[in-house]
């Protein structure tokens, strides 16, 4: 069995896969991380729950954007599970082509994502669209070039610099207002937050496709926490809640 780490910055998303099957997900707040001795202790619980014996774990493949927490996640996978260890980073092989101007700049969380989408939808232009404390769109063609993208801040973290920045506006739930005009403070941000959000989407998913793909079809990936909030504005072609997942467990196989 592989166990696939991807560690973002306000969750770590988990994952168990057995013959290339998911068959377990997890959480774990990054604030949360503490020591290696904490967070290796999660892991033997959280394995042991989902009945996975800790013997059967072969290797752990981690995907990252917080450097802070790299060298606690190893020396836990190393004292607590003793499997072998491998990083998604630059220079490791992907498959892909990054083209990008500084291929080391790209999160491996992106290339996970985009190592996941092209074997999931092979011989096809996308745009990968990760939301999650940011939300990212990642551009990569049918070549499987990984040609760059945008970014903008996510929902919660946009929610949370008006708590930060401002005297009386306070947090909110991150949902699907039911109307694009609040009738209270609480529903204005919200309808701000999901709307404000909606339409750089659109305008983005368009200006990529008039830039990159003028004549040619795309197919526009969802993926991350809040891409659920939008299914039903059919702005993506396909949703991929596992994406990062799926991507790390292939990247650890182009390893071998």
């Amino acid at each position: 069995m592989l166990l696939c780490l991807d560690v973002g910055n306000t969750h770590i998303l988990g994952g168990v896969f057995n013959e290339k099957k998911l068959i377990s997900r997890f959480r774990y707040a990054t604030n949360l991380m503490g020591t290696a001795d904490q967070f290796g202790m999660f892991l033997l619980n959280i394995l042991r729950t989902n009945q996975i014996e800790l013997s059967a774990i072969k290797a752990t493949a981690v995907s990252s954007v917080v450097p802070g927490c790299d060298f606690t996640i190893h020396h836990a996978i190393s004292l607590y599970l003793k499997c072998d260890y491998y990083e998604l980073q630059w220079g490791v092989k992907t498959g892909l082509n990054i083209t990008c101007e500084n291929p080391a700049e790209v999160g491996a969380d992106r290339i996970a994502n985009a190592i996941g989408a092209v074997h999931a939808f092979p011989n096809q232009n996308m745009i990968i669209v990760d939301m999650g404390t940011a939300t990212t769109l990642c551009v990569v063609t049918k070549k499987r070039e990984y040609l760059g993208g945008s970014i903008l801040p996510g929902m919660r973290l946009g929610m949370e610099s008006l708590k930060a920045n401002t005297a009386k506006l306070m947090a909110v739930e991150i949902e699907a207002p039911a109307s694009a005009m609040g009738r209270n403070t609480k529903e204005s941000i919200q309808s701000g937050l999901y709307f404000g959000q909606l339409g750089a989407l659109k305008e983005l998913i368009h200006s990529i496709k008039q830039e990159i793909f003028p004549d040619e079809s795309v197919k526009v990936i969802g993926t991350g926490g809040f891409a659920q909030l939008y299914r039903e504005k059919k702005i993506f072609d396909a949703m991929m809640p596992d994406l990062v997942l799926q991507g790390l467990c292939k990247a650890y196989e182009l390893s071998l």
